[in-house]
Parts: structure tokens; sequence; C-alpha cells
């Protein structure tokens, strides 16, 4: 009898452990999953910009910005300054970014910071405005 009821006891606490983990990695999953970096293609930055709630973000250094930036850019935030981090951070949370760089390698990374850092909505505008045809300020 003792050993029926050992059994039966380790059945039930192996059956509940295994639930449990499967449960929690679906959980962990789910989370990590829900929020990524999204990629934006050259064609639809119009009118993602033109969107309520979108702020359109360029990670160049100030010289590369002197150069031109895209129209509609309103945040200008050096990917290699010493505050980028903390500027990042400053960011209203609830908006929708669109960032960019020169080709899209500082501006995948600059996304890949914000949604590590509780941003949820963020693109990555592929090619950067090395790739971009439109109208850009001088």
């Amino acid at each position: 009898m003792k050993a029926f009821v050992f059994l039966s006891l380790s059945i039930l606490c192996f059956v509940g452990c295994q639930s449990s983990k499967q449960s929690s990695v679906d959980q962990t999953t789910e989370s990590t999953q829900s929020v990524a970096v999204q990629d934006l293609n050259q064609n639809d930055l119009a009118s993602k910009v033109a969107e309520d709630n979108v702020v359109l973000v360029d990670v160049r250094t100030p010289e590369e910005v002197a150069e031109g930036y895209i129209t509609g850019a309103t945040t200008f935030i050096d990917f290699y300054s010493d505050g980028f981090q903390e500027e990042i951070k400053k960011l209203d949370k609830s908006k929708t970014y669109v960032m960019y760089c020169r080709s899209g390698g500082r501006s995948g990374k600059a996304a890949q910071f914000m949604i590590d850092n509780g941003f949820k909505t963020v693109y990555n505008l592929n090619g950067g405005i090395s790739s971009y045809t439109g109208e850009v300020v001088k």
C-alpha cells in the first residue's frame, strides 16, 4: 500500500511539474515573440510616417544629418554619442518609431535597444537613407 501511495504521489508531482514548466515556457515564448523590431521597406515609409503617433528618428552623426535628412524626421539622436541611450530612454514609449541611419545597421541596433527597453512598436528602415529616393531636407 505504501508503495502504491508513493508511486501515485510521484506521478502527480511529475505531471504537475511538467505542466508548470510547459506553462512557463509558453509564457516566455509568447512575451518574447510579441515585441520585436519590424522591418519597414522604402515603399512603405511615407504612409507609415503619415500615420498618427509615428516619429521618424535619424540616428546618424550631426555631420551626416547636415548633408541632408529624410523629410518628416523630427528627432535626431547620434548613435555614437555618449548620451545616446539616455536620450532614447527619454522618448515616449506609447508612440511608434521609425529609425533610420545611412544604411540600416546603426538604426537596427538602436531599434533593438528600444525594444529591449520597453518600447512596443519600432521599425527599422531597410537600406537607410542610402536607399531612400524621396525628398531630402538639406
